[in-house]
């Protein structure tokens, strides 16, 4: 393992370590163990760890999404784990930033937010993508643009989600609030 990948993963199972115990959290432990570095890279395999990011506004009325132009549906930012990022949440905030053109995005916490691996179908070269959610509170008069990945990227309000959006963003955008007050508090 190089050096970077060695922070990038000693990071992540640090940050799983400190995240609620769960099935979820035990099963993507047990991922990111099973390979060396491998699980973070998109060439380890099908099944890789992404990173994304929920960005709301300040006063978590409204939420930014991509409409992604592989799944046809609206989603967080979020990717691949790179050479250049230095862990996770790194990666989670530069996806964002590139996807949706706003460089003055931050992370609310550096704690994961939430945990999903799912299924991916049709023009995806990974399979099965194990995500892991940070949240960024982002200006909403802030410009916008468009990567080449998506179509569209649009603010929502936060309790009205596009219907077309990706499968269980309600559930993962509730946790991912969740997370945001109890960081207030």
């Amino acid at each position: 393992m190089q050096h970077n990948d060695q922070v990038i993963y000693d990071d992540l199972v640090r940050r799983l370590d400190s995240f609620p115990p769960s099935t979820e959290r035990d099963a993507f432990a047990a991922f990111v163990a099973s390979g060396q570095d491998a699980p973070l890279r998109r060439e380890g395999g099908p099944e890789h760890v992404t990173a994304s990011c929920f960005v709301f506004s300040p006063d978590l009325e409204s939420t930014l999404l991509c409409f992604h132009r592989k799944g046809g549906f609206w989603v967080q930012f979020g990717g691949h784990v790179e050479p250049e990022d230095k862990s996770v949440a790194d990666t989670a905030l530069r996806e964002a930033r590139e996807e949706s053109g706003i460089r003055e995005l931050t992370l609310l916490t550096d704690r994961i937010v939430d945990l999903h691996r799912h299924q991916l179908f049709g023009r995806f070269a990974c399979s099965a993508p194990w995500d892991i959610g940070f949240v960024a509170i982002a200006d909403p008069n802030a410009t916008v643009t468009v990567s080449d990945e998506s179509e569209d990227v649009r603010w929502f309000p936060v309790d009205e989600l596009p219907q077309d959006a990706a499968h269980e963003l309600d559930v993962r955008r509730d946790l991912a609030l969740h997370a945001v007050a109890a960081a207030l508090r």
